[in-house]
């Protein structure tokens, strides 16, 4: 298994540091992103899986002011004059009080549609079957970018009986698929944008260093100029010619296909046993030896009775430990990283199990022989 861990790493570490990678694919236009909205909603139309009215009074505040939108009067019983004589208490479970979450993607106008997300706020136990009603959509100025509406797709289910319950997903979260009218445009356009700036999604000078100058040989030939300058080693910009429209040039910049330059690293995740080597990663000559000791230590207690028509005896329970050491044998193996092939190799001959290699890669580094940087998710 440890074997087929590490050949598996090998094989991705090294298949991605070959292939060439499109610069749209690593970088980002600057102004060009999305924008967090959210609303707050009532879904409706639930099989009694909803909010109970008196655990969550969001819910029931939020039912009556919508009735009351309406022109419905849930609040107080008239009877025949103006003056109310008892409140009324709502006691339905079939309403749910969410929070509706959406990105509003660049350059959408108003009337187009967008998928949204909507999660329960109270103690509802599923969203199956509900209706989310109009709900305005809000971003960080507060305006309403979009309104929000729609029947519910949830993928998760919980069905729950007197002595046994069986649940799988998340029944209390979904989606509407195209459930968001945008009202409101963001402003910012492509084409009033003086230079375009490109910023990289993982920041490295060399990686930079090879998107300038894929862009400025390209240019030099399409465009009998230089475009790109780096500004620093996250981000590179672009002076877009005059007789060409922002959207083409960047279709043809995007295009251009360069290797970026992954630092050396290795990243550990102990709870889970994942070890991610990088390409670039070596390890001076070091002797490694791994040894597992298991210690077994066994309760057997024993119940001591006193002997037949003895006077004062007592019945006590006489506790007996056993304890059981094994040191498993292990090999001595030297490891040299003048690649990550042979530093696989060598990880392989010790026979190692995940946690056996991350207790291995963080010796190393602490006697400094370890030349990356080692990151402990």
């Amino acid at each position: 298994m440890t074997r087929l861990l590490l050949t598996l790493l090998l094989v991705c570490c090294t298949a991605s540091a070959q292939a060439a990678v499109r610069i749209k694919d690593i970088a980002d236009i600057r102004g060009l992103r999305e924008n967090q909205i959210v609303g707050y909603g009532l879904v409706i139309g639930l099989n009694g899986t909803g909010d109970t009215l008196r655990n969550a009074p969001f819910t029931e505040q939020s039912l009556q002011s919508m009735l009351d939108n309406m022109g419905i009067n849930v609040r107080n019983d008239n009877t025949g004059g103006t003056t109310p004589t008892r409140p009324t208490t709502l006691r339905t479970r079939n309403v749910a009080a969410v929070m509706v979450t959406a990105d509003l993607p660049p350059s959408i106008a108003p009337g187009e549609r967008m998928d949204i997300t909507v999660s329960s706020l109270g103690d509802a136990t599923s969203l199956l079957g509900g209706t989310l009603v109009m709900t305005p959509l809000r971003g960080a100025d507060g305006a309403v970018y979009a309104v929000g509406q729609g029947a519910v797709t949830v993928a998760g289910y919980s069905v729950q009986g007197q002595a046994q319950s069986v649940s799988q997903g998340t029944p209390t979260t979904g989606r509407i698929p195209n459930g968001a009218l945008v009202e409101r445009e963001v402003q910012g356009r492509l084409h009033d944008m003086e230079f375009l700036v490109l910023e990289l999604k993982n920041p490295d000078f060399v990686t930079a260093t090879r998107i300038l100058d894929a862009i400025n040989r390209f240019a030099g030939g399409r465009y009998r100029s230089q475009i790109a300058f780096e500004r620093d080693y996250r981000t590179i910009v672009l002076s877009k010619p005059r007789y060409i429209g922002p959207v083409r040039f960047l279709a043809e910049i995007g295009e251009l296909t360069v290797e970026p330059d992954t630092p050396a690293r290795v990243v550990i995740n102990e709870r889970t046993g994942t070890v991610v080597i990088g390409r670039d990663v070596r390890i001076s000559t070091v002797a490694v030896t791994h040894g597992n000791l298991t210690v077994r230590v066994t309760e057997l207690p024993v119940v001591s009775q006193p002997a037949p028509f003895s006077r004062g005896g007592q019945t006590v329970v006489v506790p007996q430990t056993a304890i059981e050491a094994n040191e498993a044998g292990s090999q001595v193996a030297i490891l040299s990283g003048v690649d990550l092939q042979r530093l696989v190799r060598g990880l392989n001959q010790i026979g190692l199990k995940p946690s056996g290699i991350i207790a291995i890669l963080q010796a190393i580094k602490t006697a400094g022989a370890l030349q990356a940087d080692v990151i402990v998710q």
